[in-house]
């Protein structure tokens, strides 16, 4: 049994998506981030980045978003989400899923918070950086999808295209969102499509870019 630590529509989508799509029993535990939940204390023994997500793993808790999609897709090898160890995919799948959490994923804090990444009269210049990084990993994925696709990993669905999916979710309020490059859009309708992002949107009580 596992324990997500999660909050609606943040990084630990994926993670629990991920868990719907491997049907692996778990439970579920909110973390009211307005609130401050995630810097308390008891949760800060679990993570002490205070972040969400923290999946406890028999009894002990992992988190960063990235590493529990690759310990869900090693231990569930069944669920297929990954491509397997030694074949070519495998390595383009390695390499979106660092370049998702070490390029794109960061650059979405620093537009959301771009005042811890510079003082108040830049802050409008350091979203404007932001928005180049992040629409520039825009296209060369889409770019990849074009010629690869039509999954992160090629033919076949898989945690990438969740972590990819969830991502281009949160830039459904930029000025060029996510889905205005084709393969992209493609992409997130396909992963929108599946019976997981449907129960995933009732259990965390999400509506917007459904």
């Amino acid at each position: 049994m596992y324990i997500l630590y999660y909050s609606p529509g943040t990084a630990s989508m994926a993670v629990h998506q991920t868990l719907i799509e491997i049907g692996a029993p778990h439970e579920l535990r909110k973390v009211d981030i307005d609130a401050g939940e995630q810097k308390q204390a008891d949760y800060l023994r679990l993570n002490p980045n205070g972040t969400v997500p923290t999946l406890v793993v028999d009894g002990a808790p992992t988190y960063e978003c990235l590493a529990l999609l690759l310990l869900l897709a090693e231990r569930h090898p069944e669920a297929a989400l990954a491509p397997a160890p030694g074949t070519p995919a495998r390595a383009t799948w390695l390499q979106w899923m660092a370049h998702l959490a070490n390029t794109l994923q960061p650059a979405f804090r620093q537009w959301f918070y771009p005042q811890d990444f510079a003082r108040s009269e830049h802050e409008q210049d350091s979203k404007a950086f932001a928005r180049r990084r992040i629409e520039g990993v825009w296209q060369r994925l889409d770019a990849h999808l074009a010629a690869h696709g039509p999954f992160v990993s090629g033919a076949d669905f898989g945690v990438a295209d969740l972590y990819a999916t969830m991502l281009m979710r949160w830039s459904r309020n930029m000025p060029k969102p996510a889905t205005e490059w084709p393969a992209l859009a493609a992409l997130a309708a396909r992963v929108k499509a599946r019976p997981s992002w449907r129960r995933l949107y009732e259990i965390e009580g999400l509506s917007e870019w459904a």
